[in-house]
């Protein structure tokens, strides 16, 4: 279930990636988010509950770090969702997203020992958090296209293609482990530079113009 969420996770980024780059209405995001939140709620609750007792004993800190995560993500997709739909104005959406990166920072350090292809894709996601947080709680609205290009570019790295190696048997483990977390750490980082750069021409002064 966790690989079906981040499968889920890897449209709903892309979607909103394109929605903050104007290129697709932002209620359609807003919508398509607030559905797949609530299906990954859903997931999550019957994975947790998956070992039969209700409450993750039998699976261990494993499958409660997997639940956290499934929740983390729900929880964001449709606070995304009902903020654009109920206009609440985001500053509470940006406050969360700080507090999520704080998590996926925990989450990160948690998963370095025993999965470190997964701590990788969350100092990802940590990262992306991050800029919501600077963006809707702390207004650098100027972080808007950097935004929309690290989800796009990183969507698909991050979630879309580890969910389908996940789904179909290949996560690396064992000695694969720790090389594909390097090479993961370095498609994702020039993906993220990738997106800085950009931008960068997008937001640069015009030629003879001084720009304060």
């Amino acid at each position: 279930m966790a690989h079906i969420c981040l499968l889920l996770s890897g449209a709903a980024l892309l979607l909103n990636g394109v929605a903050a780059l104007d290129l697709l209405p932002r209620r359609d995001a807003a919508v398509f988010s607030l559905v797949i939140g609530g299906t990954q709620l859903v997931l999550g609750i019957a994975y947790l509950g998956s070992t039969g007792d209700g409450r993750g004993d039998a699976g261990g800190t494993p499958l409660l770090l997997g639940a956290a995560g499934m929740f983390l993500f729900g929880l964001t997709y449709v606070y995304v969702g009902l903020d654009f739909l109920l206009g609440l104005g985001s500053r509470g959406l940006g406050w969360f997203c700080g507090m999520v990166a704080v998590c996926g920072l925990l989450l990160a350090a948690a998963w370095a020992g025993a999965d470190p292809l997964l701590a990788v894709l969350w100092l990802c996601w940590t990262y992306l958090w991050l800029l919501f947080f600077l963006q809707l709680a702390l207004g650098f609205e100027r972080l808007t296209p950097l935004i929309g290009w690290s989800l796009i570019l990183t969507s698909q790295a991050s979630a879309t293609v580890p969910a389908l190696l996940g789904i179909t048997g290949h996560w690396p483990a064992g000695p694969e482990a720790a090389p594909s977390a390097a090479a993961g750490a370095s498609v994702l980082a020039f993906l993220l530079l990738l997106a800085a750069a950009v931008v960068v021409p997008v937001e640069s002064p015009l030629s003879g113009e001084l720009k304060l």
